[in-house]
């Protein structure tokens, strides 16, 4: 609303300068171009100025206001993941207080765990879409690919030396950059180590401030931790929802922090308590897997043939192997499943 009166005001102004002045004819046509020029740019300047109206036109550090990504977070993963109570809550509560905090001690820090397809990728992306509204495209926002960016073991003091610079260049730059750790479980040992300067209680770094900016680690390791605790709640007569992060989250973060191929083997990020949140993936079941079938054919824009949802769930694969209870590629194959069965 007030945008629109802003931009009113400078139209209005505009106008009124062109019908107060004198005709053409007692004005050197050069004058009457420059007054015109002169009232056009002023308006302009100040309708440009404008942050909002700036921020419309080019991509700004933290497009979205805090409480309106928190609302746009919350709203999201309610209509589109499925079956990760403790993610939904957790990611929420932690994304919305650190935005609203004016003055965090530290950046913060998400690691997320569980199998394949349980959704780790797809909470990254909403979360960056939630603050930036071009997403996983801003150019605040930074994915890396451990097997991509990171591939030689032998260059890993150079892959510090260019991660590191890579931060500090970016959070210079925006304060509030947001850094997606991908494939931590094929990390090479002690790599993610040489950003724990970056993570830690400092006010300043070379005249850094890195204390709003954010952190997100995915990663398949801790995956049968997660499992094992899930089998024992169904096994004793409890719902999947019963589970509450204290119930893994201490065991998680040891798991993953002894198992070699987790990139958090004996990390200091771990050991130093830098990490805020480690957030479970539980396995999916038949029922979500139905769930991810039928949003995927809504967000085609065609009807859900039911016949055609339950047999993409059927042809899963389920463990253990006497229960058949968890999807072992939770929902990564929805999408080709979908490809074979509708003539899109």
């Amino acid at each position: 609303m007030k945008l629109r009166r802003a931009v009113l005001r400078a139209a209005l102004a505009l106008l009124l300068l062109l019908l107060l002045l004198p005709p053409a004819g007692a004005v050197e046509p050069i004058s009457l171009g420059l007054a015109i020029a002169g009232a056009a740019a002023s308006a302009l300047t100040g309708f440009i100025s404008y942050p909002r109206l700036y921020c419309y036109f080019r991509e700004c550090c933290l497009h979205r206001h805090d409480q309106r990504a928190a609302a746009a977070l919350q709203d999201t993963l309610d209509k589109r993941l499925f079956g990760q109570h403790l993610v939904s809550k957790v990611v929420v509560k932690a994304v919305r207080g650190f935005l609203n905090n004016t003055n965090a001690k530290k950046p913060l820090a998400l690691s997320l765990h569980g199998w394949t397809g349980t959704g780790k990728n797809f909470v990254s992306k909403i979360v960056a879409e939630s603050i930036y509204k071009k997403g996983l495209q801003s150019k605040y926002v930074h994915q890396f690919v451990a097997t991509l960016h990171f591939p030689h073991a032998h260059s890993i003091n150079l892959y510090k030396d260019q991660l590191q610079s890579w931060i500090r260049g970016n959070v210079s730059i925006c304060p509030r950059s947001l850094f997606i750790f991908d494939e931590m479980d094929k990390m090479h040992a002690g790599l993610i180590d040489s950003i724990k300067p970056f993570l830690d209680y400092y006010e300043l770094l070379d005249g850094v401030s890195y204390r709003q900016a954010i952190f997100i680690f995915l990663s398949n390791a801790g995956a049968e931790k997660i499992t094992e605790v899930a089998l024992d709640f169904w096994r004793n007569g409890r719902t999947r929802e019963d589970i509450q992060l204290t119930d893994i989250q201490n065991a998680l973060s040891v798991s993953v922090f002894n198992n070699k191929n987790s990139g958090f083997w004996h990390s200091t990020l771990i050991d130093k308590n830098l990490i805020d949140y480690f957030i479970p993936f539980l396995p999916l079941e038949y029922k979500h897997v139905k769930m991810c079938v039928r949003v995927e054919i809504e967000s085609r824009g065609y009807a859900v043939d039911e016949d055609i949802l339950t047999r993409i769930a059927d042809e899963m694969t389920y463990f253990p192997r006497e229960e058949r209870i968890y999807s072992d590629k939770g929902c990564k194959t929805v999408d080709a499943k979908l490809d074979y069965y509708y003539d899109f």
